[in-house]
C-alpha cells in the first residue's frame, strides 16, 4: 500500500506546531507499518489526551481517542477481546507516566501484546507548558517559573523493572534508527515500550533556551549515544539509545486463552 492509504488526508493540515517531533514520529510509525505490510483493518490505535494523542485522528486505522491517562486500559480491553489485532498506543508524558503511570506498570507486568509509544517531550504541550514527570530538574515551565527540582522517571528503567519484555529508546533526529526500533517493537510478542525523545520548540525549547526545532534536533544528536557504544562508555552523561531489553516471555492473551480452553473442557 502507498503511504497516503494510511492517513485521513481530510484532517490535514495537522495541529502540531512547526518543528514538533510528533509529526516525525508518526511518519516513522507509518513507514514501519508499510514495511511490515500490515493491513490497516487489523490495526487499532488507542490514545488518551495530549499533543501526541491526536495521532489517531490522522491515521486510517481503527482508532480510539479515550480518557486522559487511560489509553492503556482501553488498549488492554481491545487486545483481550480481539487478540489477533495489532494494538498501538501513542502517549505523552502524562498519559504514560503521570495519571497513566499505574496502567503503564501493570501493562508491563502482564506482558500483554501491545506496543506503547511514549513520546517524551518533557513538557505538557497541549495545556500550556506545565512540567511533567519526565521534565527533570532545572526545567523552566509555566508551573515551575523558577525551574523544577523534581527528578524525572527513567522510562527505560521503569519499563524493564515493571516487566516489559521489550523496551527501546529512540529520537526524532535518528529517524531510520527509530523506524528499526518500532519495527522490532511491533513484531515482538509481548508488551513493547518505545520511548521517543521528541522536541517541543514552542513550550520547552523557548522557555529553556534550547532554541528552535533545528537547535533542539542538534541537541538530540549531541546529547545521545547508542547503547554500548564507545561514546556512551566514555561519557555516562549522554542519554543512551537502542534496545534495553528484548526477551521472550509468556504473553498474557495466550495464557488467558489457555484458561478459557480449560474451562470449556471442564
Amino acid at each position: 500500500m502507498a503511504m497516503q492509504d494510511y492517513i485521513r488526508s481530510r484532517f490535514f493540515p495537522h495541529i502540531w506546531c512547526v518543528g514538533c517531533g510528533h509529526g516525525t514520529a508518526l511518519n516513522a510509525l507509518l513507514r514501519t507499518v508499510e514495511t511490515l505490510g500490515l493491513d490497516p483493518s487489523d490495526i487499532v490505535m488507542v490514545s488518551g489526551i495530549g499533543c501526541s494523542s491526536r495521532m489517531p485522528g490522522y491515521v486510517d486505522f481503527h482508532t480510539l481517542h479515550t480518557l486522559h491517562g487511560r489509553a492503556l486500559a482501553f488498549a488492554t480491553g481491545t487486545k483481550m477481546s480481539k487478540p489477533e489485532l495489532t494494538v498501538l498506543v501513542p502517549m505523552g508524558d502524562g498519559d504514560a507516566l503521570a495519571i497513566g503511570g499505574n496502567h503503564f506498570i501493570h501493562a508491563c507486568r502482564r506482558n500483554i501484546d501491545i506496543t506503547a509509544i511514549v513520546l517524551n517531550n518533557r513538557i505538557y504541550g497541549m495545556t500550556g507548558g506545565q512540567f511533567s514527570p519526565l521534565s527533570g530538574p532545572g526545567v523552566v515551565a509555566t508551573t515551575a517559573p523558577y525551574a523544577t527540582y523534581d527528578p524525572a522517571f527513567d522510562v527505560m528503567r521503569l519499563a524493564v523493572g515493571a516487566g516489559a519484555s521489550f523496551a527501546a529508546r529512540g529520537t526524532t533526529y535518528h529517524v531510520i534508527e527509530l523506524q528499526q526500533l518500532l519495527l522490532k517493537a511491533i513484531s515482538h510478542k509481548g508488551f513493547s515500550v518505545v520511548e521517543v525523545l521528541s522536541p517541543c520548540p514552542t513550550h520547552f525549547g523557548r522557555r529553556n533556551q534550547q532554541g528552535g526545532s533545528v537547535e533542539m534536533l542538534e541537541w538530540l544528536k549531541a546529547n545521545t549515544a547508542k547503547l554500548g557504544s564507545k561514546a556512551a562508555e566514555e561519557n555516562p552523561e549522554l542519554i543512551t539509545r537502542g534496545i534495553f531489553v528484548e526477551e521472550e516471555r509468556p504473553e498474557y492473551c495466550e495464557q488467558y486463552e489457555q484458561v478459557l480452553v480449560q474451562t470449556r473442557e471442564e
